[in-house]
């Protein structure tokens, strides 16, 4: 049975699971409307609130805590961002009575900490076009020390079945702390269910996760590097880290994300992957960068000594990281 006696995994299950209530609250009226960041990637009402939420709580219970988020302020002092900040205030009421606009601003740059030896890392909505589809989304909460991920929270507010099959309630948490195994349970309920990956060996068996969106991930080289292992299976799109706890349920033996050109320096988000990881590990995974190396959380924002993501149930790591060389 998962331990909830660790006060940091309590509070995370707990800032995890409230917020991700809320994100689904924001989903359901409809009412939201995404604006540009200065990378030209959308933020909503609902990024911007569970961020405020999480970084409220952790005020409450761990006030000496750093926390390393996706969000900052900077958008809502943006013309578009005032009619956003009057719809924040209105979504926070009942969640944060009397939170004003400079609370608000104080909250959401808590964030922009920098990493150091511990600290917590936080994606509010992993997969802001999922959840603007209405597909999938994930508010995803790490505890990182010494650049490795010890505890992980992942809410995945609108996943139906683990296996990912189809959109909409009850949806799930899932959590994990480092050598104690992962577990999942559905929103609302309070019995949590061990996960553990897939015991596919067979390469052509194999079941291929992608991101969604084509500009996260090269997809002409996942389908050469499905073609080469002669998996069988079609790819399959998933929004966000939704695709970690799929994979951690046993419904998928890969996850593959290439950077999105050979020669791109663009380095992975570490809010993006810490939390799934850690999930995979504890299913009895294995989770590395293209070249077989660990990820390396204590890098700073980015997994700036890692290229690309690889994660499976262990059995066809090795072959797909020879795959991925011979490519």
């Amino acid at each position: 049975m998962i331990h909830l006696t660790r006060p940091e995994l309590r509070f995370a299950v707990d800032a995890v699971t409230r917020a991700s209530e809320l994100t689904r609250q924001v989903h359901q009226e409809s009412k939201f409307r995404p604006v540009l960041k200065e990378d030209n990637s959308p933020v909503t009402v609902a990024d911007l609130a569970a961020q405020v939420l999480v970084a409220q709580l952790m005020l409450e219970r761990f006030p000496e805590e750093r926390l390393v988020a996706e969000e900052s302020s900077a958008v809502l002092k943006s013309r578009d961002g005032k009619l956003v900040l009057k719809h924040l205030c209105d979504v926070l009421r009942p969640w944060i009575p009397d939170l004003g606009s400079e609370c608000i601003y104080e909250l959401i740059d808590r964030g922009q900490e920098k990493t150091c030896n511990r600290f917590w890392t936080l994606d509010p909505v992993d997969g802001t076009k999922g959840f603007l589809r209405g597909k999938q989304w994930a508010v995803a909460m790490a505890l990182i020390e010494d650049g490795k991920v010890q505890i992980a929270v992942l809410g995945c507010p609108n996943l139906s079945r683990l296996d990912g099959s189809s959109a909409g309630p009850p949806g799930f948490v899932v959590a994990a702390t480092r050598g104690e195994g992962s577990w999942a349970r559905a929103l609302g309920t309070e019995e949590w269910t061990p996960l553990q990956v897939s015991s596919c060996r067979e390469q052509a068996s194999a079941r291929i996760l992608r991101s969604y969106e084509p500009a996260h991930t090269d997809l002409s080289r996942i389908e050469r590097l499905a073609a080469f292992l002669k998996v069988q299976q079609p790819l399959r799109a998933i929004d966000s880290q939704a695709k970690y706890a799929v994979l951690s349920s046993g419904a998928a033996e890969l996850l593959v994300r290439f950077p999105s050109s050979p020669r791109s320096a663009y380095r992975e988000k570490i809010w993006d992957h810490a939390a799934g990881s850690l999930l995979v590990e504890e299913s009895g995974g294995r989770v590395t960068d293209l070249d077989g190396m660990p990820l390396d959380f204590g890098a700073g924002r980015h997994l700036e000594k890692n290229r690309g993501i690889l994660a499976s149930n262990g059995h066809l790591h090795d072959i797909t990281l020879r795959a991925i060389a011979e490519l």
